[in-house]
C-alpha cells in the first residue's frame, strides 16, 4: 500500500511537467515578421512601421500607369497625420517596366517623381524568386490572398496590427473616392476584411512586353 502511494505521488508530480512541456500554439505572422532591402543594401524590418496603417505598393517607373505615383504621393500627404504610411517596392517582373540599375531607380523616385514615402530596392514579386513578404501578402490564409501578383501597381492595405486586410489591383486608382473611403475605414478601425481570396479591382491587359530589364 505504501509503494502504491509513492507511485501515485510520482505520477502527480510528473503531470504538471508534461502539461508545461506542451508546445505553444503557432503564432500567426504579420508584416512585421518581414523586411525589405533599402537602396544602401541594408535590410529594414517592417516592424519599423508598427502602429501605422501601411499601403504596400508595387511600383514601375516606366509603366503607362505611372501617373499613380503622383496620386500615391498625394494620398500619403492627405493621411499622414492620421497614421498612413506608403511603402513602395519597384520591380521589373511585369512588362520589364522598371529601370535596370538600382541607382537609377532611386534617382527616379527621389529626384524625378519627388516621392516622400519610402521606396525600397527592386525585388522579385512573382515566380520562384518571389520575396517572402509578397508570398505572405498573397497567401489566402495569412495575407490578402488573390494568388500571384498580376501587374504593376498592385496595392496591399495593412492595418495597425500588421495584418493584410485588402488587396487592390492596378485599376484601383489611389485618387478614387471609393479607394480613399477604404483607406479611411482602416485608419479609423471600421474596415471589414473580405473573405479569403477577395480583392479589389481586376487585372488589366498588359501594357508592355513581359521581359526583364529596361
Amino acid at each position: 500500500m505504501k509503494l502504491t502511494r509513492h507511485v501515485a505521488l510520482g505520477i502527480l508530480l510528473m503531470f504538471p511537467l508534461a502539461v508545461a512541456s506542451k508546445p505553444a500554439p503557432a503564432k500567426h505572422k504579420t508584416v512585421y515578421d518581414y523586411s525589405l532591402v533599402a537602396f544602401d543594401g541594408k535590410e529594414v524590418s517592417l516592424s519599423t512601421y508598427k502602429g501605422k496603417v501601411l499601403l504596400i505598393v508595387t511600383l514601375a517607373s516606366q509603366s503607362i500607369y505611372k501617373n499613380q505615383i503622383a496620386a500615391l504621393e498625394d494620398l500619403q500627404k492627405a493621411y499622414a497625420d492620421k497614421g498612413l504610411e506608403l511603402v513602395g517596392i519597384p520591380s521589373s517582373d511585369f512588362g520589364a517596366q522598371e529601370l535596370v540599375d538600382n541607382a537609377a531607380v532611386q534617382h527616379y523616385y527621389s529626384d524625378v517623381a519627388h516621392v516622400n514615402f519610402p521606396v525600397y530596392s527592386k525585388a522579385s514579386l512573382r515566380g520562384k524568386d518571389t520575396i517572402p513578404l509578397i508570398k505572405f501578402l498573397t497567401d489566402p490564409k495569412e495575407g490578402a490572398g488573390g494568388g500571384e501578383i498580376h501587374w504593376n501597381f498592385t496595392k496591399f492595405l495593412i492595418d495597425r496590427e500588421g495584418k493584410a486586410v485588402a488587396r487592390f489591383e492596378v485599376d484601383s486608382e489611389p485618387d478614387d473616392a471609393e479607394f480613399r473611403v477604404k483607406v479611411e475605414q482602416v485608419l479609423d478601425g471600421t474596415f471589414k476584411k473580405k473573405e479569403a481570396g477577395g480583392k479589389e479591382g481586376s487585372a488589366p491587359p498588359p501594357d508592355g512586353d513581359d521581359d526583364d530589364g529596361v
